[in-house]
């Protein structure tokens, strides 16, 4: 049956809803009632285009589809009902809209006053395909539909452009068997790819809700006088940024065609803290499937501080230096015009092969980079002009048996004359090829039981000595691999397993051959040792770690997820070995370190598309301070002034656009502003100097850019 109901604790608004349940006596108007289980809602506006029709001889209602083409309808049939019921209802619909517009009784209306909501027929054109209308059920069909769908008008705070095409009303639909977690008034800002800004959508309510019916899934919602705005799953892909010095929450929304948007939540102070705590619960029980209770209070604290934006301990104030931090909310500086700029110098790529580049090592000694390329192996020089030259291949790699493969991983060894292969086919075992010769010369069989997953030299600078041991992990264990000696490679006296499936993804090490491991779990151990217990356990955000490295010191370490960095100070700052680094001595309970989420701003996502970072890595070099952090997304290679990123500057970085894909990215060894850049296709050496800060049209492709209508709708 079809019904007109009002809307609870919202003057002035009505719904038209279509129930499968039928009880003679029923009033079809303005009535408070909750709504059932099996129920379609239509919030009852002029957009809906209402108006009474016939088919076979029996009245019908026909609304329009919001979520359809703009020629489709919905169409119920009421069979048996007479011309007076059916003139009242429709005189009730023509009521509701005329309240929902003016914002006032119909009581004292006229018939003239409805005739602005009195559909009439446009134009068709010739060659103008309609599409058939939708049959909504009568009351003798059946609406299995648990949702609600609610019209939601987006709002504006300025005129819409000359140019411009005004948001049109827009709908979602959303369980109504959903639990509300916490609400609270905000402002709403959609980025604007025109005005390149974020603008104002109006005061909301900022809600998170959960599905009752589901375990482990969250939402994040809008919703004002209107209804509901947007409903957003809550995921790791959302890219959530919170700025205490803003009040805000930032984030990314990727639409079914693959689009991205960026959305900003601008609160109270006294509610920020609270939303912070509810979002971090929410998103971490999504990415580990289970409830956050069961987290020690530590482990809670760690989690909810990667979300804050306060400045690091300890780090040095340079007023020289100093940068005001950019607002969210206001245009991206362009680059300075008389900043230097400097040519690319490009090495063709001539390895042999139909492959694309997979992997990317920079040398130590002699001023070279290897690129492989299938089951082959490119060399280029570091000319004196800090650029690259190919300089030749090495092809056809087999083991010594003669067997070919493609390695999965290289790492240059012993002042750069041999390199270590991993053969996905054998991993058990390592392969040392000699450069010079351009052969794999030796297999090194590690052990029988255990698989080598990840190796590392045995310390930062160790590639740059004779020293002939390594490091290796297993999914769930840590060892140092010596070739020299007879049989297995493996140390026995300097093994460490796990009982547990650990998922180990990377291990790095320092100058004094400190050891942190991370895991796909998200979580990162500290090793002063190896053979030991960790002395420090860094548990899990959630998001599996790619890639991990430290700096010489071991004061910090950076670990990559797929959207973001995470950059830790291992520096204990109280307690009984305050001082001490988190390598060498364990961190209270209390008092563990704060990590610092390193991200993309989202506006800049919106352009960019989905963000899928390559292991990062710091400049390093003897004696160098580090500087710099630099990583690659998709066409972007991306770098962070690291000593603004110390101040608190989590979001200042700058950017280089290729028109192939980044394979991987490090800077030259020694050096914190020459990078080499490995493309599918390409090796080329660029200036960090040459990176710029990011706006539109250094981002997205040309033409690309929307409609403001079109950001304000991507949600939906």
């Amino acid at each position: 049956m079809a019904t007109i109901r009002r809307v609870p604790n919202l003057e002035h608004h009505f719904q038209l809803v279509v129930t499968r349940v039928y009880e003679e006596g029923d009033q079809e108007l303005l009535e408070d009632e909750d709504e059932t289980d099996e129920e379609r809602v239509f919030l009852i506006s002029q957009e809906l285009e209402f108006r009474i029709g016939e088919s076979d001889g029996e009245p019908t209602l026909v609304w329009r589809d919001l979520d359809g083409d703009v020629d489709e309808f919905f169409e119920f049939v009421a069979p048996g009902t007479n011309e007076p019921t059916r003139a009242f209802f429709e005189t009730c619909m023509y009521r509701a809209m005329y309240e929902r517009k003016y914002k006032k009784s119909a009581d004292n209306t006229r018939d003239t006053d409805f005739e602005e909501f009195t559909w009439h027929s446009r134009p068709s054109s010739d060659g103008v395909k309609v599409t058939p209308r939708r049959k909504a059920p009568s009351k003798t069909h059946a609406v299995r539909s648990p949702s609600t769908s609610v019209v939601a008008s987006p709002l504006a705070s300025e005129p819409p452009a000359e140019n411009d095409t005004p948001p049109s009303p827009a709908k979602h639909t959303l369980d109504t068997s959903t639990e509300l977690l916490i609400s609270c008034e905000a402002e709403l800002y959609s980025w604007d790819t025109n005005t390149e800004r974020f603008n104002n959508q109006g005061i909301v309510v900022a809600n998170i809700m959960r599905p009752k019916n589901t375990l482990f899934q969250y939402w994040l919602t809008a919703e004002n006088d209107a209804g509901l705005l947007l409903a957003h799953q809550i995921t790791q892909d959302m890219n959530q940024r919170f700025s205490h010095r803003m009040l805000s929450l930032t984030w990314n929304h990727q639409a079914d065609d693959g689009s991205q948007s960026s959305w900003l939540f601008r609160f109270s102070e006294e509610y920020l803290a609270a939303f912070l705590q509810k979002f971090t619960e929410c998103l971490w029980e999504t990415l580990h499937q289970s409830s956050w209770a069961k987290l020690k209070a530590d482990e809670q604290n760690y989690a909810v501080s990667a979300n804050d934006d306060v400045e690091m301990r300890d780090v040095e104030n340079d007023d020289d230096d100093e940068e005001e931090v950019l607002s969210e909310l206001d245009p991206d500086e362009e680059p300075s015009d008389d900043e230097e700029d400097y040519d690319e110098d490009e090495g063709t790529t001539m390895i042999p092969g139909s492959d694309r580049n997979s992997q990317l090592t920079v040398g130590y000694k002699g001023d070279r980079s290897y690129v492989v390329r299938g089951n082959n192996i490119g060399v280029f020089n570091h000319s004196v002009d800090n650029g690259v030259k190919y300089y030749g291949s090495i092809t056809k790699l087999s083991t010594p048996k003669g067997k070919g493969f493609k390695p999965k991983h290289v790492m240059l060894h012993d002042q750069d004359t041999k390199m270590v292969l991993m053969n996905p086919s054998e991993p058990h075992s390592l392969f040392s090829m000699d450069i010079e010769r351009g052969k794999i010369v030796e297999e090194w069989k590690v052990h029988d039981d255990v698989m080598v997953d990840h190796i590392a030299p045995d310390n930062k600078f160790a590639q740059t000595t004779r020293e002939q041991t390594l490091v290796g992990v297993s999914h769930n264990s840590l060892f140092r691999i010596d070739p020299r000696v007879s049989g297995n490679k493996m140390v026995e006296n300097e093994y460490k397993q796990y009982v547990s499936k650990n998922k180990f993804s990377g291990v790095t090490t320092t100058a004094n051959g400190r050891l942190a491991v991370a895991s796909e779990k998200g979580d990162i151990r500290l090793f002063d040792s190896i053979g030991k217990n960790a002395k420090t356990a860094l548990p899990p955000l959630g998001d599996p770690i790619i890639g991990i490295d430290v700096t010489a010191d071991g004061r910090y370490i950076v670990a990559t997820t797929k959207t973001y960095l995470l950059l830790i100070d291992t520096l204990i700052g109280e307690g009984r070995y305050q001082g001490s680094l988190g390598f060498d001595r364990s961190f209270p309970a209390t008092a563990k370190p704060i990590p610092r989420r390193l991200q993309l701003r989202n506006e800049h996502v919106a352009y960019m598309g989905s963000i899928s970072f390559t292991p990062a890595k710091f400049n390093q070099g003897p004696g160098k301070e580090e500087n710099a952090i630099v990583t690659s997304s998709g066409q972007f290679v991306i770098a962070w002034d690291f000593k603004k990123v110390k101040k608190g500057y989590l979001d200042q970085y700058e950017i280089k656009k290729y028109e192939d894909h980044v394979v991987q990215d490090s800077f030259k060894f020694g050096d914190d502003k020459e990078i080499i850049v490995a493309l599918d296709n390409n090796v080329l050496a660029i200036n960090k100097k040459n990176l710029k800060k990011p706006n539109r049209h250094s981002l997205a492709p040309q033409g690309s850019f929307g409609s403001r209508s079109n950001i304000v709708n991507a949600p939906y």
